[in-house]
């Protein structure tokens, strides 16, 4: 059984944003209209069994390069209808009424300047061109290992695993540039949306409190405007404040707005 699926298994009892929700199943839903059907049929001659591959009226063998393509093919499509129905059922469980329409998946075309004269689009390229856990500038404790990386804190780690149950691609503390600065920065989380093609920064702050951090925040908040990012919709920044715990369903809510707005707009001609 593919681990992906594995994955999202975990999704049965857990709460998935409306918007979100709508997005991922729909998604689905196209990926699954887009692909060929793919029939698996078996055939014994003199007690050797044969499997053949059924292609609308073309008939393929499995050891063939294009029974290979189509294997493969079969395979995906089974990875995603198991993916729908995980993803109907919470919808199902959770709202009343059709899947949102409106939350139709779609390329986006969000940018980044890494210098003044040059952007990049912040699509899977980008997102598979990042080394994760690239930050060598600090030492880390040894605290909150979670999936192979130790991070600086019990909320990155409760961040991560957030993300990793969600399914949601996130590489942790990569290494980029950006307009306005010339060495490389290591935001805490870059996360892919594979349902709009789309790279989000996530800024997590601890001690709100505190003097330092209060102008470490201003600083980045200033760095990441200044290379065309908008806060909220291509960057989130949490924090922790001493009197309050931190709740990862702030977070979850932060997702959905920043995906929902980019949805959205993008739809609409606002956003590029």
């Amino acid at each position: 059984m593919p681990a992906i699926y594995n994955q999202h298994m975990k999704y049965t009892d857990k709460y998935i944003p409306r918007e979100y929700l709508a997005l991922k199943i729909n998604y689905r839903r196209k990926l699954l209209a887009e692909l060929p059907i793919v029939k698996l049929h078996k055939q014994s001659k003199n007690g050797d069994v044969k499997t053949r591959l059924i292609v609308d009226s073309h008939r393929y063998d499995l050891s063939s390069e294009n029974g290979k393509k189509f294997y493969a093919i079969q395979k995906e499509r089974e990875v995603l209808e198991k993916e729908l129905q995980i993803y109907e059922s919470i919808w199902e469980a959770n709202f009343i009424g059709d899947v949102l329409s409106e939350c139709e998946p779609h390329k986006v075309r969000r940018t980044l300047y890494t210098d003044t004269n040059k952007r990049v689009i912040l699509n899977k390229s980008y997102f598979d061109s990042l080394e994760n856990d690239a930050n060598t500038k600090y030492s880390k404790p040894i605290d909150y290992p979670f999936d192979g990386i130790y991070y600086r804190s019990a909320a990155e780690r409760e961040l991560a695993i957030f993300y990793t149950d969600m399914g949601i691609p996130f590489k942790y503390e990569p290494a980029i540039t950006i307009k306005g600065i010339s060495a490389v920065i290591n935001p805490d989380f870059v996360i892919y949306i594979p349902e709009l093609d789309n790279c989000k920064f996530h800024e997590h702050f601890g001690m709100k409190d505190s003097a330092r951090y209060l102008k470490v925040t201003n600083t980045k908040y200033y760095n990441y405007t200044n290379a065309g990012l908008v806060p909220e919709l291509d960057i989130i920044f949490t924090h922790d404040v001493e009197e309050i715990p931190f709740d990862i369903r702030f977070v979850s809510t932060k997702i959905n707005t920043a995906i929902y707005g980019t949805m959205i707009g993008t739809k609409q001609g606002l956003l590029s």
